[in-house]
């Protein structure tokens, strides 16, 4: 493949924010598979969920910006081939190893978790398999463009907001949270493929992608002394709010949500900035955290295999919702224990040059 683009050192403490994001992933799925806790009822899993997932999508949209990418119709067909095998085959391959191993009947495992948008836990690659095809077909025309300009990767973020707040609109879209109303083929199309979660996350991709391409200048507003303190002042209101926003009492809920989501996973990327002597390879917790950072593919593939079955401390969780810390501790230690697991198994596969290239996409 053509390319002329000049490999630059790693950021190393984004490394370690991927790590430490994968931890909360999986830690939130302990929660909630391994534990049943309910998020209606947890103190802890509510707060997870506002900007774990999210995080995650900016940073795989700070990491495809590639400002000297060459973009023509050889490198884009290139690309979109690997990302596309990268992605598809591993899911396609721990999903039906997944639905054989934890449940009891596989073929009616298997429609229940084509039919639904989680894929049993694997909707996470596929989706972003979609971000990927949508950006680098978007990039690849952008290139063509005989002028340069922020216009239209802000056109694109916007409509992809209009995509999002669709999703927390149900009195308006039979795809949307809550909706009562009898089903839709539209509705059907758009779980069965996962394209909801595109709607619901797309944002956060670009944003991603939007603060590497205009390194420089983000630099600045986020090394300015106003910056930081206004997203913690905004953050807290946007909160206090979207902390209650299952209950779908008024449309307008999701507008806290979105700014809570957004301002949340800024400020987590800020922090890891800030503090990246702390994050390097000199660093025991700097060096761990990279090093889950780089095997983010095999761990959330392996990882719902290795989830406990442990029902009797969500139901404690549940009735003493107020146990922020020894929740969200608890679920960690655990997710860590699993990740440790999830690691081992992936080197022990990694043995293998054929397991190595198409289970985790590594030549």
């Amino acid at each position: 493949m053509e390319n002329n683009t000049i490999k630059k050192p790693r950021l190393e403490w984004l490394d370690a924010l991927r790590g430490f994001t994968m931890i909360l992933v999986v830690a939130y799925h302990v929660a909630e598979q391994g534990f049943g806790e309910s998020w209606r009822h947890s103190s802890s899993m509510p707060f997870l969920v506002l900007f774990r997932m999210p995080l995650f999508f900016f940073v795989s949209g700070f990491l495809a910006y590639r400002a000297s990418q060459v973009w023509n119709l050889r490198n884009l067909r290139a690309l979109l081939w690997k990302k596309v095998k990268v992605q598809t085959i591993p899911t396609v391959v721990f999903f039906f190893f997944a639905m054989a191993v934890l449940y009891k009947d596989f073929w009616p495992a298997v429609e229940k978790g084509f039919h639904s948008v989680f894929k049993g836990g694997y909707w996470f690659t596929i989706v972003l398999l979609y971000m990927f095809i949508i950006y680098y077909v978007f990039s690849y025309l952008e290139c063509k463009l005989k002028w340069k300009s922020w216009i239209p990767i802000t056109l694109l973020f916007l409509i992809s907001i209009c995509f999002y707040e669709t999703y927390y609109q149900p009195n308006y879209f039979s795809w949307a949270l809550g909706y009562k109303g009898k089903e839709t083929w539209i509705s059907s199309f758009l779980v069965d493929s996962s394209l909801v979660q595109l709607l619901l996350y797309f944002p956060f991709f670009l944003y991603g992608n939007m603060v590497h391409r205009y390194w420089d200048r983000w630099q600045r507003i986020m090394d300015s002394k106003w910056f930081f303190p206004m997203v913690i002042f905004v953050v807290i209101l946007a909160t206090l709010d979207a902390l209650k926003w299952h209950t779908l009492r008024m449309t307008w809920a999701a507008f806290p949500l979105t700014v809570a989501r957004f301002g949340l996973l800024t400020i987590v990327f800020m922090y890891f900035r800030h503090y990246k002597q702390y994050f390097t390879k000199l660093s025991p917790i700097g060096a761990s955290l990279q090093y889950i950072g780089r095997r983010t593919l095999d761990i959330y593939l392996l990882h719902f295999l290795f989830i406990p079955d442990l029902p009797g401390l969500g139901s404690f969780f549940n009735a003493h919702s107020h146990n922020f810390v020894i929740d969200t501790t608890l679920s960690v230690i655990v997710g860590l224990i699993l990740i440790a697991f999830c690691i081992i198994t992936s080197n022990i596969l990694r043995i293998s040059p054929f397991f190595k290239k198409w289970l985790f996409g590594r030549n």
